[in-house]
Formats: C-alpha cells, structure tokens, sequence
C-alpha cells in the first residue's frame, strides 16, 4: 500500500465518521433505539468484514484486529436482537386480569401478615 492510497482510506474513514456523526445527530431520541435495532444487518457486515481480514491476516496484530472486530460486531448484532426483544414485549396486550393501574395481589408469603 502506498501513500497515496493511505491517504484516500484515511479520507474516507474520516468523512464517514463525520456524516455518521452529524446524521445520527439529527435523529430524534424517541426515533434512536427502533432505528439502532433494525440496523443488525449493518453490524452482520461488520462480522464478515471481520472474518475477511482474519483470511488475510499474516501477523499477531491483524489476528488481535479480526478478533476485537468481531467481538464488537458480535455484540452490537446481539444487543440488536436484545433491544428489538425488549421493545416488541411492550406492545404485547396485557392479559384481562391486569389492568394497568390495578393493584395486584402480593404473592410474597413475606408480605402477608399472620394473625
């Protein structure tokens, strides 16, 4: 690789970092998380750009690059699944004994008081 080709990657992530800042910027917060969890594919092209520099890796630092790189996307495609979960449940209906606002009864033994 020479300089100039360097420089043209070194371009690129720079200006890819500044579009992605100044666009997730503009996202509303209530927008943020739906739009995060439906974004795993993008982190799925992570893992396999992962895998693909572990193909071509010839030293211990291209070895420790692939791994972190794929630990990371790992995790980010697993944490969108988690969230993705955790927002369907919420709007799941409610059986027709739990009313919102209703009191439930204390199932606790420790909470019932003995006579």
């Amino acid at each position: 690789m020479n300089n100039l080709d360097l420089l043209t990657a070194i371009t690129v992530f720079v200006l890819s970092v500044l579009v992605g800042i100044e666009v997730i910027s503009k996202v509303p917060a209530t927008l943020h998380t739906p739009l995060m969890s439906g974004s795993n594919s993008v982190h799925g092209i992570v893992v396999i750009g992962a895998m693909l520099i572990a193909a071509e890796a010839h030293t211990w630092l291209g070895y420790v690059l692939a791994f972190v790189a794929m630990a990371f996307g790992a995790m980010n495609v697993v944490g969108g699944y988690v969230v993705t979960d955790r927002m369907l449940e919420m709007f799941k209906a409610r059986p027709a004994d739990q009313k919102p606002g209703a009191e439930q009864p204390a199932t606790d033994t420790h909470e019932k008081a003995e006579v």
